[in-house]
């Protein structure tokens, strides 16, 4: 009997022994650590830098990584930077650099740290330099009244300027950006002209030149609204843009009127309004005018040729106002034509809308003329925009308005 039971736990013992190495083996093998996989950092396309000229510049680029990197300006540089400057295994960073307004080539480099561990590989980034330049306006146009004037100049470098004859022009003050100047009357019937040189001081070689023109005594009125500074110049922008009656009282004291309209919904308030060197008529629902100052320099009765430029209103979505302005005349005079329908319509670019609409008024298809007759130095003229109530089937959508600019008034020899 004792020898079958000592058989059977041999038997037992032959059967658990490998089960219990084999559990052994088992755990021994899950414990055991999964080696880390190997450290790696790249930047797609393997840049090893970026070259760029003196403007502004932005470039991403990205990292394929499985550590923790940093990025370090070794210069300190001030002018370019990078962001962001570390992050987490895979990314995107962008290398920005500020415009050179200096003469100089400059140079900096960025190494990447990769866990701790500076890669051997620099980054370089490298900006042309500026160069010396000075800019000034196209063409300058002065009142035949004579006056103050200024001319823009934009320039990196210092300057001084001459003139081919100064015998009618006085300097009122000189700024790194703009030169101030007096102008005579002009009582002539011809046009005069000077030519403005702009030398940068250490640059000898660089140098531009601007003609001022000033109209012939003939032009008896000549506004160009350069002295307003409202709102916006995009045409369908109108925060800003500030009603007559709010004008400064240097403003209001260059003669330029507007009758209240009694219809609006207030009916106490003119209705044109000011923007960035032009004006508005009107608002929805109803009409405004501009009514300019007396012809005060007509001798006796004349005639008269008026020039104006007018572009009608559209919003950005392309959405047209009614395109109608009429022209009278308070006082003396009979006007040549009553009625013009303003039909250069914008159309606004994706971008680039502020320098389209500052164009648009350069554009031929602006300037309209209409000669008046038997003006007097009492005559007024008037610009309206369609009619003082636009609800009453005067135009098709309730709206009417009209920008307004460069308005001149020449005797007819």
């Amino acid at each position: 009997m004792k020898r079958d039971i000592l058989f059977r736990m041999k038997n037992s013992l032959l059967i658990v022994l490998p089960l219990l190495l084999l559990s052994i083996f088992l755990l021994t093998s899950c414990e055991k650590k999964i080696e880390p996989e190997d450290p790696f950092f790249s930047i797609e396309g393997n840049p090893t830098g970026l070259t760029v000229t003196k403007a502004a510049r932005t470039e991403s680029y990205v990292v394929r990584a499985n550590r923790p990197w940093q990025i370090v300006n070794k210069e300190s540089a001030d002018w370019v930077r990078a962001f962001p400057e570390k992050g987490e295994d895979d990314g995107i960073f962008k290398i920005i650099v500020s415009a050179n307004e200096t003469f100089d080539l400059r140079t900096s480099n960025f190494a990447f740290v990769v866990d701790g561990e500076e890669q051997p590989v620099l980054f370089r980034v490298e900006q042309a330099g500026n160069v010396p330049y000075i800019t000034l306006p196209d063409a300058v146009s002065i009142p035949a009244a004579g006056g103050e004037f200024f001319v823009d100049v934009a320039s990196n470098v210092d300057w001084s300027y001459s003139l081919s004859d100064d015998t009618w022009l006085t300097e009122q003050s000189v700024t790194t950006q703009k030169i101030t100047f007096v102008a005579e009357e002009n009582t002539s019937i011809d046009p005069r002209e000077v030519t403005l040189t702009v030398t940068a001081t250490n640059y000898p070689t660089v140098v531009e030149t601007v003609t001022l023109s000033q109209s012939p005594g003939t032009v008896v009125l000549e506004e160009d609204f350069n002295w307003l500074e409202y709102g916006n110049a995009i045409f369908y922008t109108t925060s800003g843009e500030t009603r007559i009656d709010n004008w400064t009282q240097e403003q209001k004291d260059r003669g330029w009127t507007s009758t209240i309209n009694t219809v609006d919904g207030s009916g106490s308030t003119p209705l044109v309004y000011a923007r960035q060197g032009f004006v508005k008529l009107g608002k929805t629902s109803y009409g405004g005018d501009l009514i300019s100052p007396a012809l005060s320099k007509i001798d006796g009765t004349m005639d008269v040729q008026v020039t104006f430029k007018a572009i009608p209103y559209q919003t950005a979505a392309g959405t047209r106002d009614d395109n109608i302005l009429k022209v009278s005349v308070i006082g003396p005079g009979t006007v040549s034509q009553e009625q013009f329908i303003i039909d250069n319509w914008p159309v606004y670019p994706a971008e680039g809308v502020t320098e389209y609409c500052i164009g648009m008024w350069s554009a031929p298809e602006a300037t309209r003329t209409f000669t008046i007759t038997g003006a007097t130095s009492e005559t007024q003229i008037k610009f309206l925009g369609n009619d003082y109530d636009l609800r009453i089937g005067v135009v098709t959508i309730n709206k009417n308005r009209i920008f307004l600019d460069d308005i001149k008034v020449e005797i007819i020899l």
